[in-house]
């Protein structure tokens, strides 16, 4: 699966866990930002699964994320990207957006969930927020700087 999505404001709910492991924070405004982190696979099955994941950043591209699956993960075996809104990302934490290929909300306190939508299926994959939310940290100085620009 992989896609750009443009997702306007829509309405959803779910359940959502991860843990982190993180690049270290920069400074610099021209920098792009990648924040590795572990997301679970939501299904049927009462087992999770575990995955690496990286959230990616370019002030190149201020108004963008990508999440960026590993290529053992795709049928193709190659990495499994999605483009979409930074401003989806940020609204999901707060309350259920997206009604396209991209779907995010919050699941309690402490964690949301981000549903894939492609021609192939649909992934659910749940995220710790503190990890979304210091990966959009890191992205405002130098989403900032270019939108200046």
């Amino acid at each position: 699966m992989s896609a750009t999505a443009e997702n306007p404001p829509a309405t959803g709910t779910a359940t959502a866990t991860a843990t982190v492991t993180a690049t270290a924070p920069t400074s610099s405004t021209t920098t792009p930002v990648e924040e590795r982190v572990r997301a679970r696979v939501i299904t049927d099955d009462p087992l999770y699964r575990t995955i690496p994941v990286a959230l990616r950043f370019a002030p190149s591209e201020p108004l963008a994320v990508r999440i960026v699956f590993p290529a053992d993960l795709s049928p193709e075996g190659t990495d499994n990207e999605w483009v979409f809104p930074l401003a989806l990302l940020e609204a999901g934490l707060q309350a259920p957006t997206g009604t396209g290929d991209v779907r995010v909300w919050p699941c309690g306190r402490v964690q949301a969930v981000v549903e894939f939508h492609s021609p192939e299926g649909v992934a659910v994959i749940q995220f710790d927020i503190a990890a979304l939310r210091r990966f959009l940290r890191r992205t405002y100085a130098p989403a900032a700087a270019t939108r200046r620009a």
